[in-house]
């Protein structure tokens, strides 16, 4: 979010900051910190606020109200500070009707007259204030909404009053569930021309024009073209409501709707709030376009006040690592805007009518960690105790790998993910990844299928690959899993051949060696698959841990991403010349673009020795042609006749 730094020091006042100090105050007990740029005369800090605290931070007084609970100052000008609606001047009107039903959907909607306005540019210092954060000035009508959105955080739409039809004397609201097939023409982005027409699939929140059933506009989204402010304009309603996040959420994303109002509904901002927004809007209306406040009504079916919540002193202690005093946690909380009354070593503790996200204990000891600042946490190394239970799983597992990794396979770790098996979720992280695995087998067999290309590259003469992992499957209506153990072996770059079985048979035996017990295995075609839970139940649990010798130092570099080929070679030498100095030779002449030179074959016939190698190429940077590993195979031809060796 874009803030300003001038917008800022209304609410803080005089205050002996700078905006880079602000940032880096806000960065460290806060929020992320994007950018800050010079703009106009002012200060934009970008802001990165999580949805966590986008309930009451997504506005001006949200930010300033951290600031003075980090710099333990109070606000010099708070627009929420808490009052009554006859505080307000708020009083009400029998000219508006308003039609809730249902206060899940919409548990509170208010709206206020305003007459005899001028609908003209807006005064420069609000459009300053605007286009600082990106917005683009309209009229001073939409432009005063716009803007107390941005000062305190709740969304509010205008109506021209005149364009809004009365039955019996009264403007009549209601808000209720989309029909399916419904449509509702929206306002153009930015105020441009033109209409949106969304048609709706039911799931969607509407307000309507209660004496004709028209919508108007989508709730906590978009408004809609009905009765939009223009001109001529000398009447206005101010619309301001508390819609649900999530329907308000998921219709902003199915719609592609996603917008500074609908992003401030989805977090839920306090439904206190309306009253306040009511007063700011009647304000700056009055104050900018002339007119006279006539009157409001507040419709609220369900209140939803902030609980009092019990904080432990030794736990908040004992969790954070810190040897804070009662009366200091107090005095924080009381800095961040809570109610907060000690009695023996317990807070009783409630948050500011804005702060939806203060709700259990845990999360007052957050705001009581993230103010006195994480900073000052020390690091303490942990205590040595001596180990009194051991885990079996993780014992016999590293026996495993030990073995496994002696047989020359390397351990792999696949996704738990399917597109079909046994056990869908309900939430899937994707279309294709909407069940969970049943087995290791089939994920181990894709593993092989990916990477038995590579033997040449990686210089073997086939693929070894093993996985410890959790599956997942139905048993007596819920679901069940266990820890099991895959192996799989692919010879060469085909597919299954069967030369795999003595391979895999070994790896086999060498698990039942390290466990000391033949296992129940499931063999298909290079893979083998075994219940290692119930494996390792059987096995007595372990007494102390075998100390396991350090493997040799491994250096990694980045891969090429780039295809690699192959050449073959073969050639005749005199008794006594070994494989490493006729290989020496082939790698100097072969150059940088090789990357391996695997020896495959050695036998001995009428006094002379023949070997053969395969030469791997492969570039960094390109794709190699076979004209220029030709061109290097000569070169290599070359110097095997200049040392009268005979190619074959």
């Amino acid at each position: 979010m874009l803030v300003s730094w001038n917008w800022l020091k209304e609410y803080l006042g005089d205050t002996d900051l700078t905006a880079k100090q602000a940032a880096d105050l806000l960065g460290l007990h806060a929020f992320e910190i994007e950018e800050i740029e010079e703009k106009n005369g002012d200060t934009v800090i970008d802001i990165d606020i999580l949805p966590n605290r986008a309930s009451d931070c997504l506005c001006h007084r949200g930010i300033a109200r951290e600031l003075a609970s980090i710099t333990g100052e109070s606000l010099h000008y708070d627009p929420l500070k808490p009052r009554s609606s006859d505080d307000l001047g708020l009083r009400g009107v029998d000219l508006i009707e308003v039609d809730i039903k249902n206060s899940d959907a919409c548990p509170r909607f208010t709206a206020s007259l305003i007459i005899d306005v001028e609908v003209k540019e807006s005064p420069s210092w609000l459009k300053k204030r605007l286009e600082a954060i990106g917005q683009r000035p309209i009229n001073n009508i939409v432009d005063a909404t716009n803007y107390v959105m941005f000062a305190i955080g709740q969304p509010i739409h205008a109506y021209d009053a005149d364009l809004f039809p009365q039955v019996d004397g009264k403007w009549q609201f209601q808000v209720r569930c989309a029909r399916k097939g419904e449509t509702v023409s929206l306002i153009a982005e930015g105020g441009k021309d033109g209409d949106r027409v969304v048609e709706l699939n039911g799931s969607e929140l509407l307000i309507v024009d209660k004496s004709s059933d028209t919508p108007i506009g989508l709730a906590g989204v978009k408004g809609g073209r009905f009765a939009g402010v223009h001109e001529g304009t000398t009447k206005v309603i101010i619309e301001a409501a508390h819609f649900h996040p999530t329907i308000t959420r998921k219709t902003a994303r199915r719609l592609g709707i996603v917008i500074d109002a609908s992003k401030r509904f989805e977090n839920e901002p306090s439904r206190e709030l309306l009253s306040y927004a009511q007063k700011e809007t009647i304000d700056l209306i009055t104050k900018i376009a002339g007119g006279s406040y006539v009157g409001s009504i507040d419709e609220y079916l369900e209140r939803q006040d902030n609980s009092q919540v019990k904080v432990s002193i030794n736990k908040t202690n004992s969790l954070l690592g810190l040897a804070l005093t009662a009366e200091e946690m107090q005095n924080i909380l009381i800095n961040a805007g809570c109610e907060a009354s000690l009695e023996g070593d317990v807070l009783t503790a409630t948050g500011p009518f804005e702060r939806t996200d203060l709700s259990i204990e845990e999360d007052f000891i957050e705001e009581i960690g993230r103010l006195y600042g994480y900073d000052h946490v020390e690091s303490i190394v942990p205590t040595k105790v001596t180990l009194k239970e051991f885990n079996k799983r993780h014992y016999y597992g590293e026996l495993v790998r030990q073995a496994l990794v002696e047989q020359g396979f390397s351990e792999v770790i696949t996704s738990s993910f399917r597109n079909k098996d046994k056990t869908q979720l309900l939430n899937a992280l994707a279309s294709d990844k909407s069940y969970v695995r049943s087995a290791l087998t089939k994920n181990i067999q894709g593993v092989l299928d990916k990477n038995s290309s590579l033997v040449d590259l990686l210089g073997n003469f086939d693929t070894r690959v093993f996985e410890i992992g959790t599956v997942f499957y139905p048993a007596r209506g819920s679901v069940a899993e266990h820890l099991s153990l895959a192996l799989g072996v692919r010879v060469g770059q085909s597919s299954y051949t069967g030369k795999e079985d003595k391979v895999l048979q070994a790896a086999v035996n060498s698990v039942h060696a390290a466990l000391g017990t033949e296992l129940d295995w499931q063999i298909d075609k290079g893979v083998a698959e075994v219940n290692l839970d119930m494996a390792i139940a059987d096995l007595p649990t372990p007494e102390r841990f075998v100390a396991v010798e350090m493997g040799r130092d491994l250096h990694y570099k980045p891969f090429s991403v780039y295809p690699y080929m192959t050449r073959d070679i073969a050639l005749w030498v005199e008794i006594g010349v070994g494989a490493d100095e006729v290989e020496a030779v082939l790698n100097e002449t072969a150059g940088d673009l090789r990357v391996r030179t695997t020896l495959f074959d050695r036998f001995e016939k009428d006094g002379r020795v023949s070997y053969g190698f395969r030469l791997v190429f492969q570039s960094n940077e390109k794709t190699l042609t076979d004209d220029e590993v030709n061109s290097i195979m000569t070169s290599v031809y070359r110097s095997i006749n200049t040392k009268g060796w005979e190619t074959r």
